[in-house]
């Protein structure tokens, strides 16, 4: 992989990458998902990681040397999502075809269609603290620090998220999504 950029004078650089194109494969599936639910759809789920990746490949020896360079990425591909929202001044719409994941039980396909459809409904930083929390199974304390908010900020979009799901879909739904 080739990824060339400029310096300041007009000169070509490439930066240092051991280690990039590997950690793309193993992870890209799990970064693209989260890009997926934190933006709506997989064409833009598509560009905000290669967004992200080709900002983390032009520091990737920094990142490598902080420690795990994942929680960078996944950072800066949810400040893209809420960024990218915040441009276009309205929440965007998820369709309704499977994520990049393993599919579901048969059973369970009508329940992901009525729980995307809220999560579809809640505002940026919401869907992302639900996605974070939820989806990639992040503590509160690694939400926070992922979103560079407060822990009592995650708690109260989640709180906040929750209560706007339990009315959208109604109780019972919310409370069969749960397990």
């Amino acid at each position: 992989m080739r990824v060339w950029g400029h310096d300041f004078e007009g000169r070509s650089v490439t930066p240092h990458t051991d280690g990039f194109t590997e950690f793309v494969a193993a992870r890209s599936t799990s970064l693209l998902r989260t890009a997926y639910l934190t933006c709506g759809s997989l064409g833009d789920a598509e560009d905000l990681l290669q967004t992200a990746l080709e900002r983390a490949c032009l520091h990737w020896d920094r990142l490598c040397r902080g420690g795990d360079p994942e929680p960078y990425i996944r950072r800066i591909i949810v400040n893209l999502a809420i960024s990218r929202a915040r441009r276009l001044a309205i929440v965007r719409l998820i369709p309704t075809h499977t994520p990049p994941e393993l599919p579901a039980a048969r059973e369970d396909i009508e329940l992901r269609h009525v729980v995307m459809d809220g999560l579809r409904a809640l505002p940026p930083r919401q869907r992302a603290v639900m996605v974070l929390r939820f989806w990639d199974d992040m503590t509160e304390a690694q939400t926070a620090k992922m979103l560079g908010c407060s822990v009592g900020t995650v708690k109260s979009q989640t709180s906040k998220a929750l209560k706007r799901l339990r009315a959208l879909l109604g109780e019972e739904v919310a409370n069969s999504a749960r397990y």
